[in-house]
């Protein structure tokens, strides 16, 4: 496979906070690679990492060829990034914000470049209108032409289609799968929809800054090793309350007017949910899960690790914060000891008085 990102060990702290903790990653040329996880998992941090924008603390790799560690400039001017929130300026107009980075970028025939980016994307009827007047999709496709203009051979996109309408959005993948089978751009995008994630030729999860899960939809779901179960009829707020204090079911969740109930125990799984079930009106079946129960899943078992990691690294710094605490406190006094003893000294050699 040629490898647009190959990166392995990717590290990034702020202080005493690990963002992004020894993180492996590879995409391939005209891939299309989902990065999803729960807020403040890293995503965005170890996105600023591959394109140049941030300097990893540990690991190492290529992106697009070039080292992440000191070809950062470089890297930079072949990457596409377009950020979480709208970042152009909103009191100029749209062919007037795509000319104004296509000169960042120095891009040869200018004029020639922004009439066909405002064709591509479908902007050309609204050229002249100011960006800060747009609706949601039309910043968004406003945001991808400028993203595009330089031709990049690395597409970032970061939570792209956050509030805006499943039109718009169709719209919007329609035309990151055109741009990846025509021109084979790789994309690596992140988003919190699951139909989106479902749309990407493989996806990796992380949570906490830790790699989860990586592969195929199928492939993250199978390697789950979940067992879902589908509860159906009256008074599921009650039913939902009563599993969620059984044993062996770790995700109790609703799903539109059902319940879905997963676990890796099965048999544990099912004597409780025969228990919980036992002389009530509702109906339960074993159904696929889906990418959603994986996930909530995941998130579940992640934020277990990273409490009891953090519980973990208490107890160990107890002993030495009580050990720093006692010779800190015996350095004090000793300074007040030696003046006493050096007192009593003085007091005893001194002559009588006559």
């Amino acid at each position: 496979m040629n490898l647009v990102i190959d990166v392995q060990g990717i590290t990034k702290r702020f202080g005493g906070k690990v963002a992004v903790d020894r993180l492996d990653l590879q995409v391939g040329r005209g891939e299309i690679h989902g990065f999803l996880g729960p807020n403040g998992s890293g995503k965005t941090t170890f996105i600023r990492m591959l394109c140049g924008l941030l300097t990893p603390d540990a690991g190492r790799g290529t992106c697009l060829g070039l080292d992440v560690l000191r070809e950062q400039a470089a890297i930079r001017l072949q990457v596409g990034y377009m950020t979480q929130r709208f970042s152009f300026y909103e009191d100029l107009s749209i062919r007037e914000n795509l000319d104004f980075v296509a000169r960042l970028y120095a891009v040869p025939h200018r004029r020639a470049a922004v009439a066909e980016s405002l064709e591509r994307l479908g902007l050309a009827g609204r050229s002249h209108q100011l960006a800060g007047h747009l609706s949601g999709g039309w910043k968004q496709r406003l945001a991808l032409a400028a993203c595009l203009i330089h031709r990049p051979k690395l597409l970032l996109l970061d939570e792209p289609t956050a509030g805006v309408d499943p039109k718009a959005r169709r719209e919007f993948w329609d035309e990151i799968h055109r741009l990846a089978a025509d021109e084979g751009l790789t994309v690596l995008i992140t988003t919190h929809y699951m139909d989106e994630a479902e749309r990407c030729h493989r996806i990796a999860y992380i949570a906490y800054g830790r790699l989860l899960a990586r592969g195929t939809v199928p492939e993250v779901i199978a390697d789950a090793g979940l067992g879902t179960w589908e509860v159906s009829g009256p008074d599921l707020p009650r039913v939902a309350a009563r599993l969620r204090a059984l044993p062996g079911l770790e995700q109790v969740a609703a799903f539109g007017n059902t319940l879905h109930v997963s676990t890796r125990d099965r048999t544990l799984a099912e004597a409780s949910l025969a228990e919980a079930l036992r002389d009530g009106p509702q109906r339960c079946e074993e159904v696929t899960p889906g990418l959603e129960d994986v996930f909530i899943n995941l998130m579940g078992l992640a934020r277990d690790h990273f409490e009891r990691t953090q519980a973990q690294a208490q107890t160990q710094t107890e002993p030495q914060t009580q050990a720093q605490a006692a010779t800190e406190a015996q350095a004090a006094t000793e300074p007040q000891a030696q003046a006493q003893t050096q007192t009593q000294a003085q007091t005893q050699r001194r002559p009588p008085r006559p």
